[in-house]
């Protein structure tokens, strides 16, 4: 008798766009377990395969006395099996998931999968409608395709550095692994789309997602140049001057006023109504070339007022915000009308709270997210062909 498979997870509540795609994650830290942590939001079925010592990430330092704060943050909605590839009888099983399974997500180097003896090719075979999705650091080919790839590797390497430092300046760190984060967006919205193309050819394929690509792309607006264009010109997206962070009586306060339409609204409630009469300033251009003008009385005007008190001023006439800490996102009243933190049930921490549903859907909204597995947790179920636990 054929056990049942252990891709029957019954997630409670409502359906989503991916609900009954089932997910085989084997990557590590964050670009890969994040994209898949996506398809989880959107009701796939997903299983974190880790190999016995377990996903490095789980070793980073946190303020949690129990668990990595970082595993636990990217890693949820998600069961998790301990399967040691280099052994021939764990890769059985492994084998065994991936003749049921619609995707298979790992971050190995070119020429490690097919060493462990999961390639493409091998469990093509094994599957032919398998989503095979490889995330590596610098992609399949080139010179650096053998290379370990890392968010802020990727991000000195490719001018994002250079140009988040200071102009004649040291390049500096954009903090947040958005190199990553960006990645896994890539690669839920890659896997999405050969699951669509699979409906109509019958048909898994690879789907090749890399740092690299993740970092140039965020930079599609810098990575343009023209015919007959010099190389070395600025770059920079930055319009300067005005708009940027400001200091105020108390706390510090982003401002935008780009279009004619905010700059008069800035000037008015600020009460520097003779800037916005001035032709001088009367583009985003003239503003920033004239900014050693017009930043010091901005600065002396909002010195009146804390941040706070210039946001509620300010409401929707001037695009802005107080610069604020993440631990404020918890209990903003935006954050909880969108219903983006949900209280998540977890073996050791009790519960948490954190980010649910980043996209919305009006019918198929998706089931509640849950914790991410403790390491092991649902190995001998797994390998039981047991959905139960």
């Amino acid at each position: 008798m054929t056990p049942p498979s252990p891709f029957d997870h019954d997630r409670p509540g409502a359906e989503g766009p991916l609900s009954g795609v089932r997910v085989l994650d084997l990557s590590a830290y964050i670009a890969g377990p994040y994209g898949c942590a996506l398809l989880a939001d959107q009701g796939a079925d997903v299983i974190k395969v880790e190999p016995p010592d377990g996903d490095n990430l789980r070793n980073y330092p946190s303020t949690l006395a129990a668990e990595s704060r970082a595993f636990v943050g990217i890693n949820r909605s998600k069961r998790g099996a301990v399967l040691d590839l280099k052994d021939p009888a764990e890769r059985a099983v492994l084998y065994r998931l991936v003749r049921e399974a619609d995707v298979l997500v790992h971050n190995f180097r070119p020429g490690v999968p097919e060493r462990l003896g999961i390639g493409f090719d091998g469990l093509a075979a094994l599957n032919p409608r398998l989503i095979y999705c490889a995330v590596t650091g610098y992609g399949e080919t080139g010179p650096l395709k053998d290379k370990a790839g890392y968010d802020q590797v990727l991000q000195t390497m490719t001018g994002i550095c250079t140009l988040q430092g200071k102009r004649g300046g040291a390049p500096e760190i954009v903090y947040g692994s958005v190199v990553d984060y960006y990645a896994a967006a890539l690669l839920a919205a890659g896997v999405a789309s050969a699951l669509y193309e699979r409906e109509r050819s019958g048909l898994g394929q690879f789907v090749g997602v890399s740092l690299l690509r993740a970092a140039l792309t965020m930079q599609s607006a810098r990575m343009v140049w023209a015919e007959g264009e010099a190389l070395d010109i600025g770059r920079d997206m930055r319009s300067g001057g005005v708009t940027g962070i400001h200091p105020t009586r108390e706390g510090w306060l982003y401002v935008s006023a780009n279009t004619p339409r905010f700059w008069q609204a800035l000037c008015e409630r600020t009460g520097l109504d003779a800037l916005a009469a001035e032709p001088r300033y009367d583009t985003v251009r003239k503003r920033a070339a004239h900014a050693d003008e017009i930043v010091p009385q901005l600065h002396a005007a909002l010195a009146r007022r804390s941040a706070l008190e210039w946001e509620a001023a300010f409401g929707d006439a001037v695009p802005c915000a107080a610069a604020r800490s993440v631990e404020d996102m918890f209990e903003h009243p935006q954050v909880l009308a969108e219903e983006m933190v949900a209280t998540i049930a977890h073996p050791n921490l009790g519960s948490y709270r954190g980010v649910a549903r980043p996209i919305r859907f009006g019918r198929t909204p998706g089931p509640a997210p849950f914790g991410a597995p403790l390491l092991g947790q649902h190995t001998a179920a797994i390998k039981n062909g047991d959905a139960a636990d």
